[in-house]
């Protein structure tokens, strides 16, 4: 939101109005989807939302002062003195407001977006550093954090609220970026929160089973996703990764320079995993060996991710394998962390969905072996896909020496309720290496005290968040530090 003066003539050249009735010669100060915020000379946006509807509040907007109204229904009353204008998608309208509001900044950046199911936020901070180690100044929106050039803003969602999303893109500009990475979650795309943005590229990761709370089934979720390559122009590049199965599907529709990337069959781009350690890992992409600093297959394929999309954007084989090198894991993705004589390594990862479990534990075993132990802490989100809970317990139980089950942001649910939801997945076999230890302290503790010299105690679920929810309240709580602190 800035006070900066619009004209309201220039604005709607962003968007194709159904109708405009009432004064058009007028000059705005702020655009807003929030009645709250209305003051005189706004551009108040109706959007269908969620939870509510922004239709029901015109009237609160139009009191506070509104001088246009932006709708697809005009209220049965007619307001004199106010701009009211009807659209075909509120919501669309809306991000392509913003854009022009805050003068198109994604048109004036290298704008990449990342979808998927699992390696959003790796593969966009990796892209996000690997324009920082080639000289330019980058800005990236992710799941951890929202950096304009080295100012760090806290992260409220994966993808913001149009609003705030093109203006963190203007702060970029203003700031002197000139490169931009982002993760677009199928909820943006679905509520067409990245409307008005000119991507230069974007990149799918993979789809598994993951907020079907909200899509309700795997296709709309799917959908959701493709939605998303659907609108790239012809001037960006689409990057898919083949060893999904829903790869190709993405590409079907989009105008954009069609390419993609296997760690597992012939493809544009390709990746050879040959050495894995808990230190890191040998690869071979495009036929260069490559150290670096991250584990398992399905950071290879992130790496390669990577690899194919700084390529396509028009650099040099030698100069991106070289910066590659140098990238760091991002914090609360395969993050290890040891006690005082190593005897013991911890792993904090993200992992939320079974999916990610069976990557992340099938990676420790390849890398550990048959005589190391693996015990691991898991937990579900409340209010939340149940479906996958019983999933999520099974791939863990089936992959692990031990399992503890725990909270996770338990929200407005009864923890032992969700606990019991996983536990149903769990065959015989499986229940009697498990143990239900609601309070997640507890349960970081337990598993470091059961741990022997060589073990490795995963932590998953919450990654670099720090806090937990419960009910309304949102308390500190880190798996980074409490897993630091147990293991010292």
């Amino acid at each position: 939101m800035t006070e900066a003066i619009h004209n309201l003539s220039d604005l709607l050249q962003a968007i194709e109005p159904l109708e405009t009735r009432g004064p058009r010669d007028l000059t705005l100060v702020r655009l807003t989807a929030d009645s709250r915020q209305v003051v005189p000379g706004t551009m108040f946006v109706a959007v269908r939302g969620v939870n509510a509807d922004g239709h029901g509040f015109i009237d609160s907007a139009i009191e506070g002062g509104a001088s246009v109204v932006v709708c697809e229904e005009f209220p049965a009353a007619m307001p004199e003195g106010v701009c009211m204008v009807r659209v075909a998608d509120s919501a669309e309208a809306l991000g392509r407001l913003a854009s022009q509001w805050y003068g198109n900044p994604s048109r004036q950046l290298t704008l990449v977006g990342v979808t998927g199911t699992n390696g959003k936020t790796t593969i966009a901070t990796l892209l996000y550093e690997m324009a920082r180690l080639s000289g330019m100044k980058a800005g990236l929106l992710s799941t951890v954090s929202n950096i304009v050039d080295t100012t760090v803003y806290e992260a409220v969602q994966t993808t913001p609220d149009p609003l705030s999303l093109h203006r963190l893109l203007h702060e970029m500009v203003e700031a002197g970026c000139t490169f931009a990475a982002m993760e677009v979650s199928s909820h943006a795309a679905q509520q067409r929160r990245i409307a008005g943005l000119h991507f230069k590229g974007g990149i799918f990761t993979n789809l598994t089973r993951d907020h079907l709370d909200y899509h309700k089934t795997l296709d709309a979720y799917l959908k959701a996703k493709k939605r998303f390559f659907d609108g790239l122009g012809a001037d960006a590049f689409a990057l898919t990764n083949l060893d999904d199965s829903h790869g190709k599907v993405m590409l079907q529709n989009t105008a954009a320079r069609k390419a993609d990337y296997s760690i597992q069959r012939d493809a544009d781009f390709t990746a050879r995993l040959l050495e894995d350690r808990l230190d890191g890992m040998l690869l071979e992409i495009d036929g260069t060996e490559v150290e670096t600093m991250f584990t398992g297959r399905f950071n290879a394929s992130n790496l390669l991710a990577v690899y194919g999309a700084w390529r396509l954007l028009g650099h040099d084989k030698e100069s991106t394998l070289l910066a590659m090198s140098s990238l760091r894991p991002v914090a609360g993705r395969f993050q290890t962390i040891t006690n005082a004589d190593r005897s013991i390594t911890g792993v904090v990862d993200y992992a939320h969905t079974p999916d990610a479990l069976v990557n992340v534990l099938d990676t420790l075993r390849e890398v550990c072996g048959p005589s190391r132990r693996i015990i691991t802490v898991c937990g579900a989100g409340g209010n939340r896909d149940h479906g996958k809970r019983p999933l999520m317990a099974d791939a863990a139980a089936r992959r692990s020496d031990r399992l503890i089950l725990t909270s996770d942001n338990p929200r407005h649910e009864d923890p032992e309720a969700i606990l019991a939801d996983m536990r149903a997945g769990l065959d015989a076999a499986g229940a009697a290496r498990t143990l239900s230890i609601c309070d997640r302290r507890e349960a970081i503790r337990t598993a470091v005290a059961l741990a022997q010299p060589g073990d490795v105690v995963l932590v998953a679920g919450k990654g670099h968040e720090d806090y937990q929810i419960l009910g309304d309240k949102k308390i500190h709580f880190s798996d980074i530090e409490e897993l630091r602190e147990a293991l010292s």
